[in-house]
């Protein structure tokens, strides 16, 4: 039961993981293209958990869970998703959303955190978010499956939030949108883990790319 529930206080928005600073690409792409359904916004989400969560985060948080005894092997992680995102805003914005997880993690007093903070601060890592997530939810005592729960849920809750403060949906259709990627989480969690850390998600990448050179921005990436 504690596991559950670790999961849920981990994926809790209300947690100060500073995911409210970003939008993922989500801010670029609506600016670029205008009106933006519901269902667009359902597909742009699900592309992301399938080209991006399934085989580039969760493969690297679940290394980083695997090794968190280990900081030395996590670093090794952490550089190899460092060297796998392509797009600046996304390499930047997860090192940023990394430190302010580990950060919050570090006053509660999560073990592990501390000493992977001071790795990252001594440049010998990037902390970047999913390796983060590995560390500090090890040391905070999730189990996997929940810590791999609470990586898919915040992926998607992170979108549907932006998409409200944006305008580009209301309320009660982010959580139907949320409602309906429920099952296809369910799914990537329970398949396989693939053998690198990848990622394909051009739309989002070039999205990211135009929003970083706008004037006015309302997310950091």
């Amino acid at each position: 039961m504690i596991g559950a529930l670790l999961a849920i206080w981990q994926a809790d928005t209300a947690f100060p993981s500073g995911g409210f600073a970003f939008s993922n690409g989500l801010e670029g792409l609506a600016a670029a293209e205008g009106a933006f359904s519901a269902d667009d916004l359902e597909a742009v989400i699900e592309g992301a958990l399938r080209r991006r969560w399934a085989s580039a985060d969760r493969l690297a948080m679940v290394r980083a869970f695997d090794r968190a005894m280990d900081l030395d092997a996590v670093a090794r992680v952490d550089h190899e998703v460092e060297t796998t995102i392509v797009s600046e805003p996304f390499r930047a914005g997860s090192r940023r959303n990394g430190a302010s997880l580990l950060a919050s993690h570090v006053r509660i007093g999560t073990p592990g955190a501390g000493e992977w903070q001071a790795l990252v601060r001594a440049g010998r890592a990037f902390g970047h978010l999913a390796v983060t997530q590995g560390v500090v939810w090890r040391g905070a005592g999730l189990d996997l499956t929940g810590a791999v729960l609470a990586s898919g849920y915040m992926t998607i809750s992170n979108y549907t939030t932006a998409a409200v403060r944006l305008g580009v949906v209301g309320a009660v259709a982010a959580q139907t949108i949320v409602r309906h990627l429920l099952p296809v989480l369910a799914e990537l969690a329970a398949s396989p883990l693939p053998d690198r850390i990848e990622s394909f998600s051009p739309r989002l990448d070039v999205a990211a790319a135009r929003h970083a050179r706008a004037d006015l921005r309302l997310f950091s990436n």
